[in-house]
């Protein structure tokens, strides 16, 4: 009887916390809205008491105090008694992960290793001018062996007027994609194309996940890595052997 009755208190206790923080969410969500007038998408309890996470609708997190007055941009960082861990990082990989899966595959270009062999996946923000991004790209053949798909999303740096925009454009509306981005990235011209496309949604996302520069490689647990890496090490990066 005496435990039944501890399991009922630490059950109401829990669901009595959870109402308050709800509660408190709520309020912050409103108090901030209604202080800086900038458009709210989430509101969480921090891992840091008295402050709460709030998401804005362009991705941008930011910290705010119960009144939501009072706000701090940057990162959320926990002493653990040998380092610092980056909090906000291990966020935004969250928030990535949920971008990218949220994703219709049809609408990427995606180079598959063999049936059967896949033990991972990259997303790559690509561009077709990008030195770096065409040296990626002759590394494919490589990363399939190694039993890794790379998912390819548009991302013209120079923006969406731009002559790169046009090419990645011309390349995603072919009837053989991946023939098609092949060519461009060797510096061949392709057929001048257009149609329904999903290049814009491409580069307003890289904007929202923290794209900065191509090639820009999302893995699978949401972590950025900037910049290219030859085949190995990428595969080291991932925890796979390079050997295969």
């Amino acid at each position: 009887m005496k435990t039944q009755m501890m399991i009922w208190f630490s059950s109401a206790l829990l669901s009595l916390t959870t109402m308050a923080d709800t509660d408190a969410v709520d309020a912050v969500r409103f108090a901030f809205q209604e202080n800086s007038k900038l458009p709210v998408e989430e509101v969480t309890v921090s891992q840091m008491p008295g402050l709460y996470e709030v998401v804005l609708s362009d991705g941008t997190v930011l910290f705010a105090d119960q009144s939501g007055t009072y706000f701090i941009v940057g990162d959320l960082y926990q002493a653990t008694g040998r380092s610092l861990v980056n909090l906000s990082d291990a966020r935004r990989n969250d928030q990535r992960k949920k971008l990218i899966a949220a994703l219709d595959e049809s609408e990427m270009v995606v180079f598959s290793p063999k049936p059967g062999m896949k033990k991972t996946a990259i997303t790559v923000f690509t561009d077709i001018d990008c030195g770096y991004c065409r040296k990626l790209h002759q590394e494919v053949p490589e990363l399939n062996r190694l039993g890794i798909e790379v998912r390819y999303l548009a991302y013209p740096r120079a923006g969406l007027e731009s002559e790169s925009y046009d090419k990645i454009v011309s390349a995603w509306c072919a009837d053989d994609q991946r023939s098609a981005l092949t060519r461009a990235k060797t510096g061949k011209k392709i057929e001048s194309r257009d149609c329904k496309n999903p290049v814009a949604q491409h580069f307003a996302l890289g904007g929202a996940v923290g794209v900065t520069g191509t090639p820009s490689i999302i893995f699978e647990d949401g972590r950025l890595l900037p910049g290219y890496l030859p085949a190995e090490r990428l595969a080291q990066q991932l925890g796979l052997a390079s050997g295969g």
